[in-house]
């Protein structure tokens, strides 16, 4: 968890002094292992009790629960997955390079031909293009390679009885109780992710209930198995969410010197002239066309990084995961696929992730300027890089809105300087 650090030792972090609140914060007392585990059973015990009543309430047949939840057990993985926080978050160029890499690309090409008419008849209802849903495939499960290994209704049960995951869970534990009544799978056999996404395309079991398809006209849904089920399951997911069929994903673009960098945020649409008209340019030398239809100019990297035009289709991506790096990854694989070539624009590499606690300080120190971030939690998002572009723009900065350690070194200065 994110813990809160005094401004003042904030400061002093940044001046190179690691006080000693922050290393008490992030290192508690542990409690003898012995009494937190037995205490934790006993807990998860009661869940799996008292749970019963709640499902059958939602209309679960006790026998379906009683089915499902014969052998789960606390699972202390799960738990252990649940509470990391990473020290680092992975920066978006090196996401990419597993996500979008040569070996992707070419088993993707090899999925393309073996599942050739899967694609063509899963593509021609839906009009979600094939080389689009093969990244998903690839970018899910690896092609099928990775489904999840923990029994879902364990998982799912050890995140509900506790913790901050503990509302997600139950909803979906409801729902897959709902899946096991409706395709009477064997609970044995439902494998999921630790956090409970399944199968090739890496569904919740909300998901599956309101999006999964029989794509193979065996009569059954199988998302584990069947890459019918799967990728046609996946296309419906995205045409309910409102994908246009023919329009764009992204393009990548070049922007003039001189732009408006606070411009540069996905809730600033303009039409494609528009952009040209403002001296965007498509990095392939073509002119910035398609349907008319509105994109926003999406910085993954800042300033010093590529620039892309999205458009709807890409928030339709997002609806499969709500991550733009996730969006970027999918729509740059796709268009790989179907011949496209590398990101022209470089790379920041130098740029180091800032670490949690530099980016609770990031926030902490927005807000004693003046510029306000919203909750002070950790998460560099829209309000906090709102601010920051604020920020920058009242300093003569490119308003990029891209946290850096630069940056915070030059909010600390300001922050000393105003003390004095």
């Amino acid at each position: 968890m994110f813990y809160r650090v005094p401004a003042a030792a904030l400061i002093l972090l940044f001046a190179g002094v690691v006080p000693a609140v922050a290393q008490s914060a992030a290192a508690p007392t542990a409690q003898p292992a012995t009494v937190s585990t037995e205490m934790a059973d006993a807990r998860f015990a009661a869940f799996v009790r008292d749970f019963r009543a709640e499902a059958s309430a939602q209309g679960i047949a006790p026998q379906t629960y009683d089915r499902a939840m014969a052998h789960v057990a606390r699972n202390p993985e799960v738990e252990r997955l649940n509470a990391e926080q990473p020290e680092f978050t992975t920066p978006v160029w090196t996401y990419l390079d597993s996500m979008a890499s040569d070996r992707r690309v070419s088993d993707g090409h090899i999925k393309l031909l073996e599942y050739a008419p899967v694609f063509s008849s899963v593509e021609w209802k839906s009009g979600v293009p094939k080389e689009l849903l093969a990244a998903i495939w690839g970018d899910e499960s690896n092609y099928g390679e990775a489904t999840g290994r923990f029994n879902m209704f364990e998982a799912l049960a050890t995140l509900a009885y506790d913790g901050p995951r503990a509302g997600y869970a139950r909803h979906e534990l409801i729902a897959a109780f709902k899946m096991l009544e409706k395709e009477h799978y064997d609970p044995v056999q439902m494998t999921s992710s630790w956090a409970g996404a399944f199968g090739q395309m890496q569904f919740v079991p909300s998901s599956f209930l309101l999006h999964a398809v029989d794509g193979d006209g065996d009569g059954k849904i199988d998302l584990w198995n069947s890459p019918g089920d799967a990728l046609a399951s996946a296309a419906q997911l995205l045409d309910d969410y409102g994908w246009q069929r023919g329009a764009p994903c992204l393009t990548e673009v070049f922007l003039p010197q001189g732009f408006d960098y606070a411009l540069a945020n996905l809730e600033t649409e303009k039409t494609p002239s528009e952009w040209a008209a403002l001296g965007v340019r498509s990095v392939s030398g073509a002119a910035l066309g398609g349907s008319g239809e509105p994109g926003a100019i999406y910085l993954p990297a800042g300033a010093r990084g590529p620039a892309f035009l999205v458009f709807g289709n890409f928030s339709v991506v997002l609806k499969y995961n709500n991550a733009a790096s996730y969006g970027l990854a999918v729509c740059i694989l796709a268009d790989r696929l179907r011949g496209g070539g590398r990101i022209v624009g470089s790379w920041p590499r130098d740029e180091v992730p800032l670490l949690p606690v530099e980016r609770i300080a990031f926030q902490t120190m927005l807000r004693a300027a003046g510029y306000d971030p919203g909750v002070i939690d950790g998460v560099l998002g829209r309000g906090t890089r709102a601010a920051l572009r604020a920020w920058q723009k009242a300093h003569g900065l490119a308003a990029d809105g891209f946290p850096t350690k630069a940056l915070l070194a030059r909010l600390a200065q300001d922050a000393q300087a105003t003390r004095r």
